[in-house]
């Protein structure tokens, strides 16, 4: 009896143990150092669990947008229900709980069992004008159960090599779930406002890190739109700080969201959910980071939402380097693969390519089924000579077999285990290989996710010394030019009786295509050092903008040819940002801080006024210069505040869009201001990067008053380099 009785106490020892051991896993697969769940929102967040799992889009739920716990009515309709007859049902059925809603806030004491109901779905105490205000907002949100299970099996093909970038760029692995609620990782989905591939890039913000041309769009590409993500998501976090605010942002636009967290003094993401105001911040980009803490559970999960759920295997795709332009049709040809299941594994390349009127351009990253012997095909594109030699590339991820090696030899190289790498590429004993055969190799451990180095604070900067303003030619001075648009190294040289060579010399520039509008250049070795004024960027305003945009939310899908039409995004209104621009444009107190590139001649020409105006309500003599970040008051006699921001917004957008189209951002480092450097000579002559964006990857630091030691964040920007390959 005493042998049996400590056996059963060693038992129940051994299973607290292994509870104790199992337990802490398990919580940890659905929670984030990264990525907090304050229990406030675990409601919010439960209600979109809701939408992704349990409704599909043959239905819907009835709810209060500002409390997500409130769920009226679960809807459902029959498959072949026709889109009228399905609005107006959804329409009664709003009708229906706003009267409830008015009975509710009217105080009446003979309710209904019905209104009794909605009533219970409310907290206790909840005051009649709440009622009242529900009773105007009852809100239909679309299942999306089906989408999102189709999203889960496509994932697989791409889901670790997200992880994998984003770990070597030192992001969180969890963001790999962020297509699930941008696109269903749908490579080819396209939103009704422009917002393209599987990251939802749109056009201008693609352009800071993509090509996007009459040949190729690299946002339709799920590996190097993977790679632009990445990017503009670090940004989001130097910028914010915050990981939940910048996933936010990457809906919203970190301008936006740096707007939250100056109006409440936090970056705490539930303060920021439940009390920020703003006419563009509405439902969908207050539900963004709860709508992504859904998917990610679900991602982590997914047999507990969708039992028996199988993901497609991973791409497993080759890499054709081309260093020539080459016609699809000869690549087909030489493959002896179908163009169309080249076309779907190249999906970036459009239509003019697969059509003949253009080549796969130089350079471009041409995938090709696994199966294929890339050594017997390099060299049947080589055949013939004269032309430059096509190169194989392969990813990061995998090794091509060289002579002599041996799957011990490799796992050795890389650090992993024989077996490891044998059973990831279903190699069995004896393990033969052959030369040029593609090894994938398993993924390395994860890097620290992305810090903001602390700037010390800055004191009041001084005044700055008078100067002249910008005279219209583009000249500043007789030392320096403003680059107009169409300018070259040659045009600017020959105007100014200097040598290519010695205009490149004075401004440090080693490639002759990286110059950009706005650009100031020495033309003197005397105003290499010298800060220039801020010139006025010969960019034409856009004076027909006379209304500011309309709230950018989109219309709430009822079914899902509708929500095809509207977007592919999981969230109404969902889209990357427009913008990856954080800088502030918003009217205050009837004035504005100073942006790059402004002069008090745009603010004029936007006002519709005369600048002598605007110079006498600042007590601004015709020699004060524009200082970056200084407060300028403004006269609205003639337009509204909210005329002048679409105005000014549409100004920048149209700069930075310019300045795109020949330059995209490859990465960031980091430099520490010394003794006697200026941030004007830095950006100008050292990075050649225009003033206006390292201000953007800089928001928080007075450019002007830098004192050394301060770290600035530098983007670093490579010309596109591409010349469209003729046909």
């Amino acid at each position: 009896m005493k042998t049996t009785s400590y056996r059963l106490a060693l038992l129940l020892l051994l299973t607290s143990l292994a509870m104790a051991l199992v337990l802490p896993a398990r919580a940890d697969s659905s929670t984030s150092k990264h990525f907090v769940r304050p229990a406030e929102l675990e409601p919010d967040i439960a209600f979109w669990r809701r939408i992704y799992t349990e409704v599909t889009t043959e239905g819907g739920l009835l709810h209060d947008p500002e409390d997500l716990s409130v769920v009226y009515e679960k809807l459902e309709f029959p498959s072949d229900i026709a889109p009228k007859a399905r609005s107006k049902r959804i329409d009664d059925a709003k009708k229906k709980y706003s009267h409830i809603l008015d009975r509710l806030a009217s105080g009446a004491d003979d309710l209904s069992e019905e209104e009794l109901r909605v009533q219970a779905l409310w907290p206790k105490n909840t005051r009649r004008s709440r009622f009242e205000q529900a009773s105007e907002e009852v809100r239909f949100q679309l299942g999306q159960a089906d989408r999102f299970r189709e999203g889960l099996v496509r994932s697989g093909a791409w889901h670790d090599h997200i992880a994998d970038t984003f770990a070597k760029a030192g992001l969180p692995r969890e963001l790999a779930a962020l297509p699930h609620v941008e696109s269903s990782f749908n490579t080819y989905a396209y939103s009704k406002v422009g917002a393209a591939g599987m990251w939802q890039f749109m056009r201008s913000t693609g352009r800071r890190f993509l090509r996007i041309d009459a040949v190729v769009d690299e946002r339709l590409d799920p590996y190097r739109s993977t790679e632009a993500a990445a990017r503009f998501l670090e940004q989001n976090y130097i910028i914010l700080g915050s990981w939940p605010l910048a996933l936010t942002a990457y809906n919203h636009g970190p301008g936006g969201m740096k707007r939250a967290q100056e109006q409440l003094g936090t970056s705490d993401i539930t303060t920021i959910v439940r009390k920020y105001e703003s006419r563009s911040f509405g439902f969908a980009s207050r539900n963004f980071y709860l709508a992504f803490l859904a998917a990610l559970e679900i991602d982590q999960n997914p047999e507990k939402f969708f039992p028996g759920i199988r993901r497609n295997v991973r791409d497993s795709s080759l890499v054709l380097k081309l260093p020539q332009p080459l016609p699809a049709s000869r690549i087909a040809t030489t493959l002896d693969v179908d163009r169309e299941d080249l076309r779907r594994l190249n999906p970036a390349l459009l239509n003019t390519v697969w059509k003949g009127a253009r080549n796969v351009p130089k350079g471009y990253e041409f995938r090709v089924p696994s199966h294929i012997d890339l050594t017997s095909v390099v060299a049947k594109l080589n055949a013939g000579g004269g032309a430059e030699a096509v190169e194989v590339a392969i990813a990061d991820s995998q090794h091509r077999v060289a002579s002599g090696e041996t799957l011990s030899v490799i796992a050795s190289r890389y650090g992993v285990s024989q077996q490891q790498l044998a059973e990831l590429n279903d190699l069995n004993r004896p393990y033969r290989l052959r030369v040029g055969q593609v090894l994938e190799l398993p993924s390395k451990g994860t890097r620290p996710a992305a810090t903001v180095a602390a700037a010390p604070k800055e004191p009041t900067p001084p005044a700055a010394p008078a100067a002249k303003p910008t005279p219209p030619t583009g000249v500043v001075g007789n030392a320096s030019y403003v680059v107009r648009r169409g300018d070259t190294i040659g045009k600017i040289a020959k105007k100014h009786g200097l040598t290519e060579d010695q205009l490149l010399e004075l401004n440090n520039i080693r490639n002759r295509q990286f110059i950009y509008e706005g650009q100031v250049l020495a033309l003197a070795a005397s105003a290499r050092a010298r800060p220039p004024v801020e010139a006025e960027v010969p960019v034409e305003t856009i004076a027909a903008v006379s209304e500011p945009p309309a709230e950018a939310e989109a219309v709430e899908p009822v079914s899902e040819r509708e929500a095809e039409e509207i977007g592919p995004a999981l969230v109404p209104g969902t889209a990357a940002a427009a913008s990856a621009d954080p800088a502030d444009y918003t009217v205050k107190d009837n004035a504005v801080i100073v942006q790059a590139t402004e002069t008090i001649g745009h603010y004029a020409e936007w006002l519709d006024v005369r600048a002598s105006q605007l110079r006498q309500l600042n007590r601004m003599s015709i020699a004060t210069p524009m200082v970056i970040g200084r407060k300028v008051k403004l006269n609205f006699s003639k337009v509204t505040p909210d005329q002048f921001e679409a105005r000014r917004a549409e100004y920048h957008r149209a700069l930075q869009e310019a300045f795109f189209t020949q330059f995209r951002i490859q990465g960031t480092s980091e430099h520490v201001i010394k003794r006697g450097e200026s941030v004007w000579v830095l950006a100008q002559q050292r990075y050649n990067i225009p003033i206006w964006l390292l201000r953007q990857y800089n928001p928080d630091l007075d450019l002007g008053s830098l004192q050394p030691g301060a770290r600035l964040v530098i983007p670093l920007v490579e010309a596109t380099g591409v010349s469209e390959p003729s046909a």
